[in-house]
């Protein structure tokens, strides 16, 4: 019976081979708590811990999952990290099923937060680490590395304030935590927080997304913790940090802005395009950079494939073997050398064939002209051997001065990598040519090239 083409057809059986699901990050990381001078904080731990440490801070209403899940699920990040060990740390209070926190508990400042990151280094015994912050967390991390610069090789920043609040957002954050502790989600704090991640319209872009986080705000945040943590964003102070122009007497650029590199990423939809402008004009332009994703608000979800491969350049400016491109029959990546090593072994590989070729064509010229230029002084004239050798002497100097030539034109160098004696050229007794000095000689016979002899 024919199959009419608009009939309904049950699949069966269908799953993705590697699917992007956002809770597998919960299995594949190990948990733990780490005491602090603050209590203790939770930390999620995802691959090697003997491979380069990478060091994730999240954003207000967020933890470490619903921030970085759907980001470090993403092929191309999934073979990245394979050579790195990322280390995800959470506010205190913001974890996934958190407790409320006790009413006399004093939350920390953002710079005791930043300082809370010292427990998490000498907790793992990490030497140095790679920043990977965004919004608040990404101002968490910048106050940690301006004030240990020593323990931080580099920074990338998404949405990175780095100014104290202004009276817009000092109110309206202060209304929000307000509400949170006393009346808890409300519609309008729900709507401060999707306007702070995704900006105006979000829903034109990805209605899925949108609602996804809006049942995260409503059913997973604590809001009474929620609330101590705005609390502490809205009374930050600023960063201290400032651009110094090489040379400016009684200044010194390492004590003023950052010196590790920095990349700052925003979404041109984002609401903190302007303070990624303002953080950027306070960084050091020889070793940081500035980057804006086009359409979209929350770089993590919204384009992960451009974000995934800023950073992935990014560590690999800075000395990290990352994977090159995905192959289409792996998606986590296969290959981790560095683009400089494969173009310098591709070009020694062709410097060698070409140097080879080159050599062959010499030999089997000068092979040539010495078998004719032999035969010729076999059946000549005993009066004329020696006018003879001396004109092939010659002509055979000439002829390979005129290859050596076209070699040099050809490397560049003036290297001549097959003689490396004078040249002469002799006969014996039975008319047997010899080509090279008295203890470098080649006999001239039959045979396609020169066969070298003892002397």
């Amino acid at each position: 019976m024919p199959i009419d083409p608009m009939d309904d057809i049950e699949l069966r059986s269908v799953q993705l081979q590697f699917p992007n699901a956002r809770g597998s990050i919960l299995e594949a990381c190990e948990q733990r708590r780490v005491p602090t001078d603050k209590g203790d904080i939770h930390v999620a731990i995802q691959g090697d811990t003997s491979k380069p440490a990478i060091v994730t801070y999240h954003d207000l209403g967020l933890n470490y999952a619903t921030s970085f899940a759907g980001f470090f699920n993403y092929p191309v990040m999934r073979g990245l990290l394979e050579n790195f060990c990322v280390y995800h740390v959470t506010a205190p209070g913001q974890e996934e099923g958190a407790p409320t926190l006790p009413e006399d508990y004093v939350y920390p400042t953002m710079d005791e937060l930043a300082a809370q990151l010292l427990f998490v280094l000498s907790h793992f015994g990490l030497k140095s680490i790679i920043g990977f912050g965004v919004g608040a967390g990404a101002n968490i991390l910048a106050r940690f590395a301006h004030g240990h610069p020593d323990k931080v090789g580099a920074l990338c920043l998404i949405n990175c304030v780095s100014t104290q609040p202004g009276w817009i957002e000092w109110g309206y954050q202060s209304f929000n935590a307000r509400f949170l502790r006393t009346k808890g989600m409300t519609q309008g704090v729900i709507d401060y927080l999707m306007w702070h991640h995704f900006g105006r319209n979000p829903e034109e872009r990805n209605h899925d997304l949108v609602q996804m986080y809006k049942q995260h705000f409503e059913r997973a945040v604590n809001p009474t913790n929620l609330a101590m943590l705005i609390n502490a964003y809205i009374h930050r102070n600023d960063l201290h940090l400032a651009r110094t122009p090489p040379g400016t007497p009684g200044t010194e650029t390492a004590a003023t802005t950052l010196k590790m590199p920095v990349i700052n990423i925003t979404g041109s939809l984002s609401p903190h395009v302007d303070d990624t402008v303002t953080f950027n004009g306070r960084l050091d332009p020889t070793n940081s950079s500035w980057m804006k994703i086009s359409d979209c608000a929350l770089v993590l979800e919204e384009q992960p494939a451009k974000l995934a491969e800023a950073f992935r350049l990014f560590l690999q400016g800075e000395g990290y073997a990352t994977p090159l491109s995905t192959p289409a029959s792996s998606p986590c990546g296969t290959k981790y050398h560095t683009y400089s090593s494969i173009f310098f072994a591709n070009f020694r590989e062709q410097q060698m064939q070409a140097m080879q070729e080159r050599e062959r064509q010499l030999n089997l010229r000068l092979g040539q002209r010495l078998r004719e230029t032999a035969i010729n002084c076999h059946h000549g004239e005993n009066n004329n051997a020696a006018s003879n050798d001396s004109a092939v002497a010659s002509e055979m100097e000439e002829e390979e001065d005129e290859l050596v030539d076209q070699d040099q034109e050809e490397n560049g160098n003036g290297n001549r990598a097959y003689m490396t004696t004078t040249n002469a050229t002799t006969t014996d007794t039975s008319g047997t040519l010899y080509y090279g000095t008295q203890n470098n000689k080649i006999r001239i016979t039959e045979n396609p090239l020169p066969e070298p002899v003892s002397s």
